[in-house]
Order: C-alpha cells, then structure tokens, then sequence
C-alpha cells in the first residue's frame, strides 16, 4: 500500500453552512434516503450539531501514520469522514489527535469505527461521530492511505467537498449541487413543526393530520372522510 494526497477540495458557501448549522439531519431524512452514515455512529459528546466540508481519509487497520500528517492541512470549517477499511478494533483518534484537530479549526469528524480518550475529545469539544470507544489504539507503522479520495463512511459515499451536517440523530452527506434545496425544504418544515405539535397536544388526531387515516379508511373501502 502507498500514500495518495490529493488537493484540499474547495469549501462550501459559507451562506449554505450557515443554513445547515440550524438543520436537523431528521428532517432532511424526511425527503433523502441517501447519504446518511449507519445509525451506529453517534457523536461522543451530547447536544452537537455541526455543518461543515468533506474531507477524506481512508486509513487501514492498525495504521494512522497518514491522520497524523493531514491534520496540519485541516481548516477551519472542514469536516474529516474517516474510513476505517473495515476495521472496528482500533481507534485511531483520542487525546493528542483530538487536540490537533481543535486546533485546526475543523468543525468535526466522522470515524467509522471508534474512537479513545473521551475525557479529553470533551476537554477539547471537538464534536466526534464515531462507532463507540476502544482502548486498543493505531501505530505509526507507515503502511499508508487515501487522503481526499471519494470513500465510505458508514455506509454512505462521501467525496470530497461534499456538504456534511452532523447531530444527535446521525451523520448525513450531500453533494453541494443538491444541499441547497434540501437545506431550504427543511428549514420551511421546521418552521410550521410547532404548530402542528401544539395541535396534537390540543387533542387532533396524528393520522388526521397526516393524512395516515384517510389512506387507511380508503384501503378498508370505507369513507377516507370520516
């Protein structure tokens, strides 16, 4: 295995990041189905919600030569998604990386696998997604690794210079041509949540409200009116 470094990709519009900063990752799963991260990563530190740009790393097994040297190219407001290759045994980010990467700026990072040194990624606040914790960590033995090719995290395709929002329900990831419309559909929806949640609380029922009901009474061969 080698090393592959590639240029830092252009960052989002500072206007479009500022829009996703106020997003919840579960609303935009209202109208997405691509993107998001598996539902076992989950950010280490409660109450985080973070936008950012993708940046990428593909780094193996017990190897994290590669995340110490990208760290000095991290800026303020990049994301790091980190594919692991396949390995949940090693964590390759704790304390000294944690600190690194606050230091950088970076507005978060996603692993897939896990992470170490909870006390100090909270000392630092540096917002992690991540497979839970190990206590077994990576070397620096020089095998190698990708630094801003497209990979998988979680699941989802992540390309550098992608739109990533992160939140206590996950971890989502759209490219910039498609962010846009998502961010303002979402946004108009968590607008109009509130009055319909006073509704329900006021007693209307749920399924009439959202049309379930209906749906169901017209598959009964009932009146959906009623």
């Amino acid at each position: 295995m080698t090393y592959v470094v590639r240029d830092m990709p252009d960052q989002v519009a500072p206007s479009l990041i500022a829009k996703y900063a106020t997003v919840e990752t579960a609303t935009v799963g209202h109208r997405r189905h691509m993107g998001f991260m598996d539902g076992a990563i989950q950010c280490v530190l409660p109450g985080r919600r973070v936008a950012g740009t993708a940046v990428t790393l593909a780094l193996p097994g017990q190897d994290s030569t590669l995340l110490h040297h990208i760290v000095g190219l991290l800026r303020p407001g990049d994301f790091l998604c980190i594919d692991r290759l396949g390995d949940r045994k090693h964590a390759c980010l704790g304390g000294g990386v944690a600190a690194a990467i606050r230091t950088s700026g970076c507005a978060g990072v996603a692993i897939d696998g896990p992470c170490t040194d909870l006390p100090e990624i909270a000392q630092y606040d540096l917002p992690v997604w991540c497979r839970g914790v190990s206590p077994i960590t990576t070397r620096l033995h020089d095998v190698g690794g990708s630094f801003n090719v497209p990979i998988a995290c979680g699941g989802a395709v992540v390309c550098p210079g992608d739109v990533v929002i992160a939140d206590c329900s996950g971890v989502l990831v759209m490219p910039p041509d498609e962010a846009e419309a998502d961010a303002d559909w979402a946004l108009s929806k968590q607008a109009a949540e509130p009055d319909g949640y006073r509704a329900l609380l006021a007693g209307e029922k749920l399924g009439a409200r959202s049309g379930a009901s209906a749906m169901v009474r017209a598959r009964l061969g009932l009146d959906p009116a009623k």
